[in-house]
């Protein structure tokens, strides 16, 4: 697990979270988490827990993953081509764009794989998990399995790929 800068991630989430023109206090709400404890995560006074995290993630509608990438819970999983990369990079993507596109991404190279053998360079989930302190590694487990249980229920259908966890409105 690399170095966090507690500084990143608190930028960053202050990034999406005026990206998607919300306040910080309707933040804290949804997340489930008090606005002045959001307020010091977002000023990189606080290190909040894979818990937290994910909570911010389904406040923001984001993926879990990018804050766990970001806070350097998680390793970045290289991309065969670059294409991985390349779009978590594009500054002018929303964090919503990002995530559809990875995921329109991920359905086509699912269907041109043909054995169940992970990708070479691909991580998986205990792979991803080592290191990580119980708690954190079962909050991670979880938020993967349910990615990838929800993108392989949209890849056969074009019209869902579209929304971007149509279940978090509802939460």
């Amino acid at each position: 697990m690399r170095n966090v800068n507690v500084n990143s991630i608190g930028e960053y989430i202050r990034e999406q979270r005026e990206q998607a023109k919300i306040s910080m206090r309707q933040l804290a709400q949804s997340a489930g988490v008090s606005n002045p404890y959001l307020s010091q995560v977002e000023r990189g006074l606080r290190k909040p827990s894979a818990d937290i995290l994910q909570q911010i993630a389904k406040g923001l509608r984001i993926s879990a993953e990018a804050l766990y990438v970001q806070a350097g819970i998680l390793e970045d999983r290289p991309a065969d081509s670059g294409v991985r990369s390349a779009l978590l990079a594009a500054a002018e993507l929303s964090e919503r764009q990002k995530q559809v596109l990875l995921e329109i991404y991920e359905s086509f190279r699912k269907e041109n794989v043909t054995s169940t053998e992970p990708e070479p360079g691909e991580s998986t989930i205990a792979e991803l998990t080592a290191g990580a302190p119980g708690a954190e590694a079962e909050a991670i487990e979880a938020a993967l399995q349910a990615e990838a249980m929800e993108a392989a229920g949209q890849a056969g259908d074009p019209q869902t790929v579209t929304q971007i966890r149509p279940d978090s409105a509802s939460d």
